[in-house]
């Protein structure tokens, strides 16, 4: 969590980038990314989040050990033009953005809008507005080439969309793509495993690194999301299995909660914004409807202390 700045303002800008104005689009926030020298100060940075244009009061002095990290985790907001899936966002980022305190991130972990359109996306852009540093990558719902020209203005491609983000209280988070466009199921290609390694490489050992990406990498007792599961896990379990500075691993997917082990890591499921999905032993027989739209949407906040133990609180929003 970053100590946040006292006092209150009328305006408050993450990361201090100005917002994006576009030809027949309304001000939001624009996914910023940065692999080298910064194209507005020349400088150095390696970024990716939204760097959203935020309206209200800032917040106060955080008392916490600055080694700290603490961030939200939500995912699958499924966004899709309908007040459903804005109304459920909506709740949870005003949620995050009344917070007494400033969180070293919000991590969004995929399936940010429902059918890959345009303009689903300038309504995550809104939506998805905050104080705080919102970090991105796609799911299976999420298209590729809408995704960066929506969300981080930039050309259409069809490449992995593989970013890393560093906080300034610390943390390195790899942000990787697992979608296979055209399918439901993940897997991490070839180029982002090596991405990954490279990251890793990088960062220096006693720097604690999360991992995240969208499909779960292992079973988790959801039929209907076990088929559909990131496959080829094996070969991520190469690349960090001897990473003691790998903090966790964060996915979604599922739309319920759920906490396990990958490799020796934990990896944490973040609960769905827009619905839940309701394990085989909560439904009266296997006809049951197991997608639930009803229950309140609900995140995570995780927090990682400067013994490296990563500690998950789930929320839900009535």
């Amino acid at each position: 969590m970053r100590a946040a700045r006292s006092g209150t303002s009328p305006s408050c800008r993450v990361s201090g980038a100005a917002p994006v104005d576009r030809p027949g689009r309304e001000s939001g926030p624009v996914l910023e990314q940065f692999t080298g020298p910064s194209r507005r100060s020349g400088g150095v940075r390696s970024v990716a989040f939204i760097a959203a244009e935020y309206t209200g009061t800032t917040a106060f002095a955080s008392p916490k050990d600055a080694r700290m990290i603490v961030f939200a985790h939500l995912s699958d907001t499924h966004l899709d033009g309908g007040p459903h899936a804005a109304e459920r966002t909506r709740a949870v980022l005003a949620h995050l953005n009344a917070l007494p305190y400033d969180l070293d991130a919000v991590l969004v972990t995929g399936d940010i809008v429902d059918n890959g359109l345009p303009a689903e996306y300038d309504e995550a852009r809104a939506l998805l507005a905050s104080r705080h540093p919102v970090l991105i990558l796609p799911g299976n719902h999420d298209v590729r080439g809408p995704f960066r020209e929506g969300l981080f203005d930039e050309p259409a491609g069809d490449e992995p969309i593989n970013r890393v983000h560093r906080t300034a209280g610390g943390a390195v988070f790899a942000l990787c793509d697992s979608s296979i466009p055209g399918r439901a199921d993940g897997l991490l290609a070839d180029e982002t495993l090596s991405w990954l390694t490279d990251v890793l490489d990088e960062t220096p050992s006693t720097t604690p690194v999360f991992v995240a990406f969208h499909h779960p990498p292992v079973e988790l007792g959801s039929p209907e999301i076990d088929r559909i599961r990131q496959f080829g896990a094996e070969r991520l379990a190469e690349v960090i299995a001897h990473r003691p500075n790998v903090a966790g691993l964060l996915c979604g997917h599922a739309h319920t909660p759920a906490a396990t082990t990958f490799a020796g890591k934990p990896l944490i499921v973040a609960p769905g914004v827009v619905s839940t999905i309701n394990l085989p032993w909560e439904r009266a027989d296997d006809d049951a409807p197991f997608v639930d739209p009803k229950l309140p949407p609900a995140l995570a906040f995780h927090r990682l202390d400067d013994e490296g133990r990563l500690t998950t609180h789930f929320r839900a929003l009535a």
